[in-house]
């Protein structure tokens, strides 16, 4: 931990909806050794100084270049909470490659550049010797990805199988307790666990998504090139979960890849039984296993979805990128 006379690390954040305003608010609670130097918003963007207080939006300027940013705050880290949508694919996709190139590092809970140029931010991370990070894609505070980047390296994880999508975990179980699928839909929402439009995670989509990222990372497969199957949460899950439940199992909607499967990510409606540890994930946690035959099967669960959860687990990430050359443990 630097003293107060050691300058911290400056961060660059693009994108301040809940999970960029989230993220803002909690590094000044930990004496973490970086700051946000600057802040890039849907149109405007504001500069800040080592222990910011965020102006009003009236008072920022309108929004430059991602390089003129760059160089202003000489940020080490972009941080990127932009939306995974189709409207700011484009910026995150360039914004992030023009800071890997310069060698400035990417964490990201952006998930849309990711599968559509897994192969390219790779390629401009090594021209730049810059690393990425990309826990808050893959399952907010749930730590998949580091457990598929390096925590399963070397014990021959030959499958992933994943509940990553906390709404159709929820919806399923509001489903075998007898509420209908408008209802549950409705539910969901009502609590915070499901956005107010949940097609992707309904349809497999945002699970999938979450799985291709995975195995990205523990195979070195090309996110952008795979193959999805989906089986969605529709009208003939309520039946499905009522009858899972008569024998004593649960209806969850697994992804799932494997080595026998290359460039494949499946997402089905499994009745699974009380040995499977997807059974007992509960309303919108999140679940994966990492089947490894030798060494045994891994299994981390939790991290509920919401803006903070994401927020945590990106300035998780900053803090490892930051501290990977300390010495000792």
């Amino acid at each position: 931990m630097p003293s107060r006379f050691q300058p911290t690390v400056p961060l660059l954040l693009s994108g301040y909806g809940n999970v960029g305003q989230s993220f803002v608010n909690l590094v000044p609670l930990q004496e973490t050794g970086i700051h946000v130097a600057g802040i890039r918003g849907h149109h405007t963007e504001v500069r800040l100084g080592e222990e910011p207080v965020v102006p009003e939006r009236s008072s920022w300027e309108p929004l430059g270049s991602i390089d003129d940013a760059l160089t202003a705050t000489r940020a080490a880290v972009l941080v990127q909470a932009l939306p995974s949508s189709e409207e700011a694919h484009s910026r995150a996709t360039h914004e992030a490659i023009a800071a890997l190139r310069r060698g400035v590092h990417v964490v990201t809970a952006t998930k849309s550049h990711l599968v559509s140029h897994w192969r390219e931010l790779q390629r401009a991370a090594e021209i730049g010797r810059s690393r990425i990070r990309i826990s808050g894609a893959t399952g907010a505070a749930l730590p998949a990805a580091d457990l598929a980047r390096l925590g399963v390296r070397g014990l021959g994880c030959n499958a992933v199988r994943a509940c990553p999508n906390g709404t159709s975990t929820f919806v399923l179980d509001q489903l075998s307790g007898g509420a209908g699928l408008a209802d549950a839909i409705l539910e969901a929402q009502r609590r915070g666990i499901a956005e107010s439009d949940p097609s992707a995670d309904l349809s497999g989509q945002d699970a999938a998504t979450k799985v291709r990222l995975m195995t990205g990372l523990v195979w070195g497969w090309d996110v952008s090139r795979m193959k999805v199957q989906l089986d969605p949460i529709d009208h003939t899950a309520s039946a499905r979960a009522l009858a899972a439940a008569g024998q004593g199992r649960r209806l969850r909607a697994v992804a799932s890849a494997s080595l026998d499967r290359p460039m494949l990510v499946s997402v089905r409606l499994e009745s699974v039984a009380a040995q499977d540890p997807l059974r007992h994930i509960a309303g919108p946690e999140k679940a994966v296993v990492f089947v490894c035959p030798d060494a045994g099967d891994i299994t981390v669960q939790g991290g509920r979805s919401s803006p903070q959860g994401a927020a945590v687990a990106m300035l998780k990430d900053v803090l490892n990128l930051v501290d990977a050359e300390s010495p000792g443990f």
